[in-house]
């Protein structure tokens, strides 16, 4: 059953990775490239800084913890324990796939780029989603960054899904934690 699936995730990989084109390779290059998006964590800081004020502390600290729950269940557990070669390390697909950029490191299950943005995007959504309507667009762009981690061709597209559910998982435990925190004070 192991096989069928990597067959099967190794087929959608070599689907989605082969639609491309010239203009989207630097477009999802630029969305791939965790520099690109300093301007949107700015933002977040700003808006936390100006919705709660001094207590925006918490907020960053449960941020801060998502984050790093997601990343190290992704980079320092999963990867090494699975140690699944990323599809632009494995030799028998170096020929066939359309590599845009680096390839990474060795091993590529689960995505931490999935990880972390779904991280922000559930985080955002349970703490503000009632209250604010931008935090709905977090969520086409989380999918936006885990696809071009497909589409740049170091990601399978079960990395990417795993990395998406560790990043959701690891928000909503932290906000419930936060938020029992909160209402017991």
């Amino acid at each position: 059953m192991l096989e069928s699936l990597k067959s099967l995730d190794t087929q959608a990989f070599l689907f989605l990775n082969g639609i491309h084109h010239p203009v989207m390779d630097g477009f999802m290059s630029l969305m791939t490239n965790k520099f690109t998006w300093i301007p949107l964590y700015l933002f977040f800081l700003y808006f936390i800084i100006k919705q709660e004020g001094k207590s925006g502390w918490k907020i960053l600290v449960a941020i801060l913890l998502c984050i790093l729950i997601s990343d190290q269940v992704c980079s320092g557990l999963l990867k090494p324990w699975v140690a699944r070669l990323r599809p632009c390390h494995e030799p028998s697909l170096t020929s066939v796939i359309h590599l845009v950029g680096g390839c990474g490191g060795q091993y590529g299950f689960c995505s931490s780029h999935a990880a972390n943005s779904f991280t922000l995007a559930v985080f955002f959504y349970l703490i503000y989603g009632k209250s604010q309507n931008w935090v709905k667009f977090l969520f086409p762009w989380a999918i936006i960054v885990s696809y071009s981690r497909i589409y740049v061709g170091v990601h399978y597209p079960g990395d990417v899904i795993c990395g998406a559910l560790i990043g959701s998982i690891a928000a909503y435990g932290v906000v419930k934690v936060f938020q029992n925190i909160q209402s017991s004070k």
